[in-house]
């Protein structure tokens, strides 16, 4: 397996992970049972991946033709389920810190598997946001509430840093690696700050 395939595919399982349990809780936090519970990490896991291949052409997408997709992404939101106990118990500084991470980890791997398709730079940079947050899209639209990543503080910003970071690196000749290295700590780092110090894009207030 070539080294950027590698890269694509570590980036991408991790961040299933990650992101299946946070589609988990937030589909116990709505009340929803446990078939609820493994449709959303199902979901929140996949979703971005399954867009983006779609998207760029990649027939058919990773998460039908590669069992261990669905498979963590399955696993991952039973596990959230069934010790729902410990998972809450965790403090909401680590669930920002995983949920970063997870967009990071799928933000450079939508970016690194774009330019691996050849599509344009500029289309590669939206495919890592796609990656990062489609799924939180879908989430929300299921659940019937505005998607938190139109609203909340900076989130899919982060997500088009790091796929930018990626793009650059890959253009100026880096390898995919350092590429990917690079891109993920600037996601993580701006997702982060944002939480940290209340970082918003502007925006006008409802009737003004």
């Amino acid at each position: 397996m070539k080294r950027i395939e590698e890269v694509v595919l570590a980036a991408d399982l991790a961040g299933t992970v990650v992101f299946a349990i946070e589609g988990a809780n937030a589909a116990i936090g709505a009340g929803l049972d446990l078939f609820g519970v493994m449709v959303l990490s199902l979901v929140v896991a996949l979703g971005g991946g399954v867009i983006r291949d779609l998207l760029i052409g990649a027939r058919p997408p990773s998460a039908v033709s590669d069992w261990r997709y669905p498979a963590l992404a399955f696993a991952s939101g039973l596990f959230a389920f069934v010790f729902h106990e410990r998972v809450a118990a965790f403090s909401p500084s680590l669930l920002t810190t995983l949920d970063a991470a997870g967009l990071a980890l799928f933000a450079v791997a939508g970016a690194v598997k774009a330019l691996e398709f050849r599509v344009h730079p500029f289309i590669a940079t939206l495919m890592g946001a796609v990656t990062g947050c489609g799924g939180g899209v879908v989430r929300d639209v299921l659940l019937a509430r505005v998607p938190v990543v139109l609203v909340t503080d900076i989130y899919a910003s982060a997500a088009l840093l790091g796929a930018v970071c990626v793009v650059s690196c890959r253009r100026l000749g880096c390898p995919p690696i350092v590429a990917a290295v690079l891109g993920g700590i600037a996601c993580f780092a701006l997702r982060m700050a944002a939480v940290r110090f209340g970082w918003q894009l502007p925006k006008i207030a409802a009737g003004a």
